[in-house]
């Protein structure tokens, strides 16, 4: 009978452990969600108005443009859907720092323990099943704000935040080469606008 008793005790155990890291990647999103103020407050359907700088200088002056996401599905530049047009996997990317890809039912998500951004603490999320090949991102351990995209062969680091309609939201990001840790593109977004519907001329 003992025998038994410790036969069950070790399978509730080792099921136990089996669940924490679940349980512990479900902890952290939920701290990433509030840190930008809810999940009722989370970014769908937007526009943005933002000035992209596609290379290594960070002082280049680079090009305004406007565009409304609503990722991962659409990206239109103008009337241009990027996405059914392009294949744009950028739309991924923009997922990914409004938390859509770690919050979406059909993600996996996994936490990443022992991580740090530069020599900062931080906590790691590794989303899969929806994003392919996995996206890792990387938030601060004090109040929670991405910090980091690391996905393909590119890492991308966010700062400066701003907030609109109860939403905070990184304004600046730096992207860089995993292979040589040279930049490659600066983007800033100018102004953001949360949208209710598509605007008119515009189709999913």
């Amino acid at each position: 009978m003992r025998v038994l008793s410790l036969f069950v005790l070790g399978c509730v155990s080792v099921l136990s452990a089996a669940a924490q890291p679940e349980s512990d990647a479900r902890a952290l999103v939920d701290r990433a969600v509030k840190a930008v103020g809810g999940a009722d407050k989370q970014l769908k359907l937007f526009r943005i108005r933002e000035r992209l700088n596609v290379s290594p200088d960070p002082d280049k002056k680079g090009a305004e443009r406007v565009s409304v996401l609503e990722p991962p599905t659409a990206w239109w530049l103008g009337k241009r859907e990027r996405v059914k047009e392009d294949k744009e996997p950028a739309t991924f990317l923009v997922w990914g720092w409004t938390l859509g890809a770690i919050t979406d039912p059909k993600s996996k998500v996994e936490a990443i323990p022992g991580v740090k951004e530069g020599d900062k603490p931080a906590f790691g999320l590794r989303v899969s099943g929806t994003v392919t090949p996995p996206m890792d991102l990387y938030f601060d351990q004090g109040d929670a704000r991405l910090v980091r995209i690391d996905w393909r062969a590119d890492t991308h680091r966010f700062s400066a935040w701003k907030e609109h309609d109860g939403v905070r939201y990184p304004s600046k990001c730096v992207g860089t080469k995993k292979a040589t840790g040279a930049a490659w593109y600066f983007t800033e977004i100018l102004e953001l606008e949360r949208l209710k519907e598509l605007p008119p001329g515009l189709k999913r």
